[in-house]
């Protein structure tokens, strides 16, 4: 086994941080939090490091497929904030990752260049009001009418759907009986007559908004259904493919990013205050949950790398992912809330980033999954009996 880090991811990381200390420092990002904003324009930045072609065969104009460089890459961005971490993932992943696996040909050849270039994002569609992880259970309506399909219904959860080029729905195109039978995937573009979107003000994730989302006799075209004429009623075994693998570690990433910046703060703010006459990180309590975090850190970095490792191997990788999910969710949320505590309370005032951290880091026990959605996949998939 090699724990070594491959010389291009460390290259990867230097161009990141170099790129966001030109074009998103901390103090412009303090000021888009407020603002409850991140300017789309910032995504011409991150395409301009190359790194949207990781998820693209180099038929369409990517340079092939590399995970581990991904995933990496959704760490480094996440360290200065997770929305610019989602602005990344909503082109290389949410768009790239899903037509690569689910498209028809003809959508491959006309939307994998342009993702491969940056010049699209997706917005995900899947959850609704009363659907959260029961996706089966989706009651947006997709009716076909020759070559057009009508889409009524509402959605919930719909995260940089107002930046977004298209949103990628989970519909109901038959009997909800069938549940799993009768779903399929579609492409919607936001700006589209019918669509209204609605933000959701929430407490953290701040600069990319959350939506509510209605679709009134929303016309789309065949060719915008996720795999073509094939695709209609496939939407569920397109859903469960290797990008919602893929999914898994995208949180997992984002986690592992936003602690690590809250661990190398408190660590650097053990260092230069003082108490009692002497710096702080010399107080034994204070040592042991820097330790402690530091480990932690370390654990669910070797949890991540490894899914990913598996994943651009193509081995089997569901509980894997899963348990990195997991683990990097809850221990990361850990992870920063100790960080917190050796702030103090200018771990908890704004003007310091560990309260965005804080805010942040919350969500991720809950998105891609919840924790308990990751603990019955690993349970089921590990074979543990029912009854």
């Amino acid at each position: 086994m090699d724990f070594g880090e491959p010389e291009h991811i460390g290259m990867l990381r230097e161009s990141i941080r170099r790129m966001l200390e030109r074009h998103a420092p901390r103090e412009q990002m303090a000021k888009w939090d407020v603002e409850d904003r991140v300017p789309r324009a910032l995504m011409d930045q991150i395409r301009d490091l190359g790194v949207c072609g990781m998820t693209v065969p180099e038929e369409y104009g990517g340079t092939g497929r590399d995970i581990l460089a991904t995933m990496v890459t959704v760490e480094e961005l996440s360290r200065r904030s997770m929305v610019i971490g989602t602005l990344f993932l909503m082109n290389a992943c949410y768009g790239s990752m899903n037509i690569l696996a689910s498209g028809s040909l003809e959508q491959k050849q006309r939307l994998l260049p342009k993702l491969a270039n940056g010049e699209l994002l997706f917005a995900y569609g899947l959850s609704e009001p009363d659907v959260g992880s029961d996706l089966a259970s989706v009651t947006t309506r997709a009716e076909r009418k020759g070559d057009k399909v009508i889409i009524n219904g509402n959605k919930r959860w719909c995260s940089g759907a107002e930046i977004a080029d298209y949103i990628y729905a989970l519909v109901r195109t038959g009997d909800p009986d069938a549940r799993y039978k009768n779903l399929s995937l579609v492409l919607i573009p936001p700006t589209a007559k019918g669509v209204t979107l609605t933000h959701i003000p929430a407490l953290g994730a701040r600069g990319l908004n959350t939506n509510d989302v209605s679709f009134d006799n929303v016309e789309i075209s065949i060719d915008d259904v996720v795999g073509g004429e094939e695709g209609w009623n496939q939407g569920w075994t397109k859903l469960a493919g290797p990008a919602l693998e893929v999914e898994k570690l995208e949180v997992a990433a984002m986690a592992l990013g936003i602690a690590a910046q809250a661990v190398d703060d408190a660590w650097e703010y053990s260092q230069q205050r003082r108490q009692f006459g002497k710096r702080i990180c010399s107080i034994q309590s204070i040592r042991h949950m820097l330790a402690d975090a530091q480990t932690k850190l370390a654990a669910t970095r070797l949890m991540l790398y490894r899914g990913c490792w598996l994943a651009d191997n193509d081995l089997p990788c569901s509980v894997e992912t899963s348990m990195a999910k997991m683990f990097a969710g809850e221990t990361g949320l850990d992870i920063v809330l100790t960080c917190q505590k050796v702030m103090g309370a200018y771990g908890y005032a704004h003007g310091f980033d560990m309260e965005r951290h804080v805010r942040d880091m919350l969500l991720m026990p809950i998105i891609g999954g919840s924790t308990a959605i990751q603990k019955n996949n690993i349970a089921n998939r590990m074979g543990l009996p029912k009854a």
